[in-house]
C-alpha cells in the first residue's frame, strides 16, 4: 500500500476546497478510494475541514510513535522470554496479549526472528514452542504475498476493532483434501451471522470474487468492510470492494487471531465437515443446512 505524500495532501486540500468528491480525487491522484476516505477522516481538524499541513503533522507524529513502539528493547525482550519459557506462549499470543493490554510490543514475526537468532546462538527458546519452529522453514520475515493494493488491518478504523456497529465482515476459505475444492465463509463481526458457499472453481480468485459479490449483494447496505487473510484467493479484493462499495482490509500474515471470529466459526463448521474431507461429498444444499444450524444457535 503506497503512503500518501506531502504533495498529494496539498492536492487533496485544493480539490476539496474546489468542491470535488473524494472518489473524484482518488481517481485523479491514483489513490485507492479506501485510502482517500481514510486520509480525510483521520487527518481532518476538529471542525471537519481538511488541511494539508495539519494532516502532514499528524502523519509524522504517528510515524514517530510507531518508531518508538517497535524498537526491540530490553523490556520487550524480558517479557518475551518470560512468556515463552514460563507459559509456553506463541509469538502470536504474546502480541495479542500486549495489544489487548496496551503494552508496546514488536510484531510476532520479529519475535520469531529473535527466537531463531537465539537458536543459532545455542539458546533453547525454540524448545518451548509447540512446533519448535518446524513449520517455519520459510524465511522468518514471511513469504512474499503477490496481492496488489492491499490495505493493512493497521489502517482499519477503530470503530471496527471495537465492534460498535454492524456491517463489518470477516472472510475465509475452507479447503478440501489435498487442496482440492473450497468453501468460502463470511461472518458479520457483531452478530456472528454466517454465510457459506461451495466454490465450484476452488480457490480461484476471480470465481471467489464473483461468488462473494453474489452472496453479499442483497445485504449491500449492511456491508461496510471486509477483512481477510493474505491468501491469494483474495487477489480480486478491489473488485469485491468496488461492487459492494465496501472497504477491504488484510490481516497480518500468520495472525489468525486478528480474524478470531471467522477462525472460531470455521471450527464449528468442522463439526459437520471434518478436516481433510473430500468436499465433492458435500453439495450446496448440505452446506446451506450447516449455515442455518450454526445461525440458529443461541
Amino acid at each position: 500500500m503506497k503512503q500518501i505524500t506531502r504533495e498529494q495532501r496539498y492536492q487533496i486540500e485544493a480539490y476539496l476546497t474546489a468542491g470535488k468528491s473524494k472518489d473524484f480525487i482518488a481517481i485523479q491522484l491514483a489513490i485507492h478510494r479506501s485510502n482517500m476516505y481514510r486520509e480525510v477522516k483521520r487527518n481532518s481538524q476538529k471542525r471537519g475541514n481538511y488541511s494539508a499541513s495539519y494532516a502532514q503533522i499528524l502523519c509524522e507524529e504517528r510515524k514517530e510513535r510507531l518508531k518508538r513502539k517497535r524498537s526491540f528493547d530490553q523490556t520487550k525482550e524480558n517479557l518475551i522470554k518470560d512468556h515463552i519459557e514460563q507459559e509456553q506462549w506463541s509469538p502470536e499470543q504474546i502480541v495479542g496479549y500486549c495489544k489487548k493490554k496496551g503494552i508496546a510490543m514488536v510484531s510476532h514475526e520479529r519475535i520469531y526472528q529473535y527466537i531463531r537468532q537465539d537458536k543459532e546462538q545455542g539458546g533453547g527458546l525454540y524448545k518451548h514452542l509447540r512446533h519448535r519452529l518446524k513449520h517455519r522453514k520459510r524465511p522468518v520475515g514471511g513469504k512474499h504475498i503477490s496481492i496488489k493494493n492491499r490495505v493493512s488491518i493497521d489502517d482499519r478504523p477503530q470503530i471496527i476493532n471495537e465492534k460498535k456497529r454492524s456491517g463489518d465482515w470477516e472472510i475465509d476459505t475452507i479447503v478440501g483434501k489435498d487442496g482440492k475444492g473450497a468453501i468460502v465463509t463470511i461472518v458479520e463481526r457483531t452478530t456472528a451471522f454466517l454465510m457459506m458457499r461451495k466454490l465450484p472453481q476452488g480457490k480461484n480468485a476471480e470465481s471467489l470474487a464473483d461468488n462473494v459479490i453474489d452472496m453479499l449483494k442483497p445485504f449491500k447496505k449492511q456491508v461496510l468492510s471486509i477483512t481477510s487473510d493474505n491468501g491469494t484467493e483474495f487477489a480480486e479484493h478491489l473488485k469485491i470492494s468496488k461492487r459492494l462499495d465496501a472497504d477491504f482490509f488484510f490481516a497480518h500474515p500468520y495472525s489468525s487471531w486478528e480474524r478470531g471470529l471467522n477462525e472460531y466459526t470455521n471450527k464449528l463448521i468442522r463439526q459437520y465437515i471434518p478436516k481433510s474431507s473430500d468436499l465433492n461429498l458435500y453439495d450446496q444444499k448440505y452446506i446451506t443446512e450447516i449455515q442455518y444450524k450454526i445461525n440458529r444457535r443461541p
